[in-house]
C-alpha cells in the first residue's frame, strides 16, 4: 500500500498564520502538524509516501522531511495549484498509486487511540473497495456521516444531513483499492469546482464494496482548521505527553518501532536534535538496545 498526504489549501481561516506558511508546517505543541496525518501512515506499515501541497510550500516540506531515508522510507513531492478537491489528489498521485493500494490522509486530521496500529495495519491488508474511518461526534449534521444498518453495515454517506440517521462523521482517513484511481478519473466537478472525495466513496457503496470502521470510544480524532482548534489540539498533545511521559507521533520512535530503522540509527537521530527534548527522549528509548 502506498500513502499519500494531502497537505494543500490555502488555510485561509487561519490567518494571518498561514499568510506566509503553509497550515500544515505550523505546531501542534512541539511538532509540525503533518507529523500527525505523517505517523498514520508509518503506523499503517506504509512505507512510501507522497505529500501533496501547493507548489510554493513545496520546498519547506522537502526542507522538513527529505527523501526519507533517515526514517527508512522513501518519501515524494508533488505540487497541487489550484484547491481541486481531495479527489483530486489520487489523481496527481496516481503514478506514485502505480499498481498498488492507497492510503490517503489529509494534513490536518490528527488520530490517536489505544492500538491504533494493530487496526490500521488489520483493515490495510488486501482492500477490496474502499475502507472508511468513521467517528463518533456530537454534531454529525456539520458533518459528511455514514449511516449504517443495524448490523453496523455502511448504507449511506450524507453530506451535512439536516436529520442525521447515524453519528458517524467520516474523518480524513481512506483506505481504496487500485480501481479508486480509475474513479477519480471519471469524476466530475461538484458546484463548488472541486472533486469530491465522498462522490468516489460513493461509488464503492454502490459496488457493495464501502466499508466502514468505528473508531468508537477511546479515540480522538481532531481537526486544526481554526485557531481554536488549533490551540485545543496542541493543549491535548501538551496532556497526555507531560503525563505519560511519552510522545505522540514522534516520527523516529515510530520508524523504530516498526522497524524501519534499528536502535543505533534512531539514537544517531536523536543526537541529531541536540540538547533538545525531543533529542533526549530519542537517545532514551534506543540507549537500551544499542
Amino acid at each position: 500500500m502506498k500513502g499519500i498526504v494531502l497537505a494543500g489549501g490555502h488555510g485561509t481561516r487561519l490567518r494571518p498564520l498561514t499568510h506566509a506558511v503553509s497550515k500544515q508546517l505550523l505546531p501542534i505543541y512541539n511538532k509540525p502538524m503533518v507529523y500527525y496525518p505523517l505517523s498514520v501512515l508509518m503506523l499503517a506499515g506504509i512505507r512510501d509516501v507522497l505529500v501533496i501541497s501547493t507548489p510554493g510550500q513545496l520546498e519547506l516540506y522537502r526542507a522538513l522531511l527529505g527523501d526519507g531515508k533517515r526514517l527508512g522510507m522513501n518519501i515524494d513531492y508533488a505540487g497541487q495549484p489550484e484547491a481541486g478537491g481531495i479527489a483530486e489528489a489520487l489523481l496527481i498521485g496516481a503514478k506514485h498509486i502505480g499498481d498498488d493500494d492507497v492510503a490517503l490522509v489529509l494534513g490536518d486530521n490528527i488520530f490517536h487511540g489505544p492500538s491504533f496500529s494493530s487496526v490500521l495495519m488489520r483493515h490495510s491488508r488486501e482492500v477490496d473497495g474502499c475502507v472508511l474511518f468513521g467517528y463518533p461526534v456530537k454534531d454529525p449534521e456539520r458533518y459528511g456521516v455514514g449511516e449504517v444498518d443495524a448490523a453496523g453495515q455502511l448504507v449511506d454517506i450524507v453530506e451535512k444531513p439536516v436529520n442525521p440517521r447515524s453519528n458517524l462523521a467520516i474523518t480524513g482517513l481512506y483506505f481504496y483499492d487500485n480501481d479508486v484511481v480509475d474513479i477519480a478519473g471519471e469524476l466530475r466537478p461538484s458546484a463548488r469546482g472541486e472533486l469530491e472525495i465522498t462522490d468516489i466513496n460513493k461509488v464503492y457503496l454502490r459496488r457493495g464494496k464501502a466499508r466502514l470502521v468505528n473508531l468508537g470510544r477511546g479515540f480522538a480524532w481532531l481537526d486544526t482548521g481554526t485557531h481554536d482548534s488549533l490551540l485545543q489540539a496542541g493543549q491535548y498533545v501538551q496532556v497526555l505527553e507531560q503525563r505519560q511521559g511519552v510522545r505522540i507521533a514522534c516520527l523516529e520512535e515510530i520508524a523504530f518501532r516498526m522497524n524501519f530503522i534499528d536502535a543505533a540509527a534512531c539514537y544517531e537521530l536523536g543526537l541529531e536534535f541536540g540538547s533538545s527534548d525531543y533529542g533526549a527522549y530519542l537517545r532514551n528509548i534506543a540507549s537500551p538496545e544499542i
